[in-house]
């Protein structure tokens, strides 16, 4: 007989509990009956939910970086792309989400590749405008590695855009940030860009 999966999520009960509470009053105010079937969890659903996509909070990109730092005498340019991004916008509370580029060209110190993924999700996953997530990504591996250069792009669409407002579905922001070699050597910034497969100059 196989393994039984179970699902363990750790949260704080006591903000839970409080932002359950709140959860209840806003479905009230917009006119909805919490006491019905399909209502009666939710409040606890949404706080747990919205607890998750916030965890981002209680991690250190930075040491993310330095717990797989090595040293290494590499000096091409290491590039992770099509990392899937999902985050919120702090503007209206609403997802934004798609695919963050990142590169860095070594001096002296790599990380894991993994990790640079878990940069971008632990700063994707707070309240966010993409263009700060793009430079603290950034900013992160230029500090944690000092490598000779980094590059950030991130494509993106986001929901208050298709859902509301505008409501213009199909389309998509891009935001970069660039560092070291990709400021200075037009031909390295270009790679990078041909690499990940953008149009951008």
């Amino acid at each position: 007989m196989g393994k039984i999966y179970t699902r363990e999520d750790i949260y704080d009960e006591g903000v839970i509990s409080e932002l359950q509470e709140h959860y209840k009053r806003i479905l009230e105010l917009l006119g909805e009956d919490t006491s019905r079937e399909g209502l009666l969890k939710t409040p606890e659903r949404v706080a747990k939910a919205m607890a998750f996509l916030t965890k981002g909070y209680d991690e250190d990109p930075k040491e993310i970086l330095l717990s797989a730092k090595f040293s290494e005498d590499y000096r091409h340019m290491v590039v992770v792309k099509d990392i899937e991004v999902y985050s919120m916008c702090e503007h209206h509370m609403m997802p934004f989400y798609g695919k963050a580029h990142v590169a860095y060209i070594p001096n002296g110190y790599i990380t894991g590749l993994s990790k640079v993924a878990r940069v971008v999700e632990a700063f994707a996953r707070r309240f966010q405008v993409q263009e700060r997530l793009t430079v603290q990504i950034r900013d992160c591996i230029q500090e944690a590695l000092d490598p000779m250069g980094v590059a950030v792009v991130i494509e993106a669409a986001h929901t208050c855009m298709q859902m509301r407002g505008i409501q213009k579905q199909n389309s998509v922001t891009t935001t970069s940030a660039f560092t070291g070699a990709f400021i200075r050597q037009q031909n390295t910034r270009q790679e990078f860009m041909q690499i990940i497969g953008s149009d951008l100059r």
